[in-house]
């Protein structure tokens, strides 16, 4: 994954939990992560840095409100009506109009046929996130979805997403990678598995994982387990990819954390 900020790549990620402060104390151990509120005005929104650079957004939801505790991806759109429009097309659902975020853009939440939650930012004054795919911060994002066939089809019709393959680790399959339209395989940003195929997720229905790159997987699962966080996959070695586990922050939200395999290494 790179910053690339045309139409159809990850521009944003942002976190819903009950508790905005527990939560911003439970990342910070994890990795390292400041949070800083983004005013009053913003109703409690505020966003996470790494080094001063903006690596995520999070808020406090109120139970009952927007869902479960959960990461969300938000793709770009150069027009969140358009994307709407095409989501309903699609056979997907609008949750939540485009709006206007005052002067830094305008957003709006969605799911796919499946039910995979996403959202889609206009960039405005704020074009995204400031780092990603370095340590402690974005490097991947993970589709969890009954077909991968309609998925794949859904968002190259919203977004005009491309894909490019690779055998699954094992050979137990092949993997399908997505990319922005025109990009080519080396803006690939995420994948898209089959949800019968991974227990660990087939339980929760169909989402949407992120991956964070942190320099030492073992020691990130350790700081969460500490912090209160859930281990829902062991650390794992992935050959030619890296090492990575699956986890669970202390409301629930899912993600994932990995060292990577360095590109020298996995050729």
């Amino acid at each position: 994954m790179r910053t690339r900020y045309v139409t159809g790549s990850p521009n944003w990620i942002d976190l819903g939990t009950p508790d905005i402060d527990r939560a911003a104390a439970f990342y910070q151990g994890v990795f390292g992560w400041d949070f800083v509120s983004a005013g009053p005005e913003a109703g409690g929104y505020g966003m996470f840095r790494s080094g001063g650079e903006t690596v995520a957004g999070g808020m406090s939801i109120a139970p009952g409100e927007g869902g479960p505790p959960a990461w969300t991806v938000y793709f770009q759109s150069p027009d969140a009506e358009a994307t709407a429009k095409a989501v309903r097309a699609a056979g997907g659902t609008v949750l939540s109009e485009p709006m206007d975020v005052f002067d830094l853009g305008r957003m709006a939440l969605f799911a796919d046929p499946a039910g995979a939650g996403f959202a889609t930012w206009q960039p405005g004054a704020n074009k995204g996130l400031d780092l990603v795919d370095g340590p402690n911060s974005l490097t991947w994002a993970e589709l969890y979805t009954p077909d991968v066939d309609a998925a794949v089809a859904f968002y190259g019709s919203v977004f005009g997403m491309e894909t490019s393959t690779m055998p699954m680790p094992g050979n137990t399959g092949t993997y399908i990678m997505l990319n922005p339209a025109g990009q080519g395989e080396e803006a690939t940003f995420g994948g898209v598995v089959p949800l019968d195929l991974d227990p660990v997720e087939a339980g929760e229905g169909p989402s949407w994982l992120v991956y964070f790159e942190v320099p030492d997987t073992d020691a990130a699962v350790a700081a969460a387990e500490r912090l209160g966080g859930t281990v829902r996959l062991a650390a794992m070695e992935m050959e030619a990819v890296g090492r990575m586990a699956k986890l669970a922050d202390p409301f629930g939200a899912r993600f994932a954390v990995i060292t990577s395999t360095p590109p020298e290494e996995a050729a």
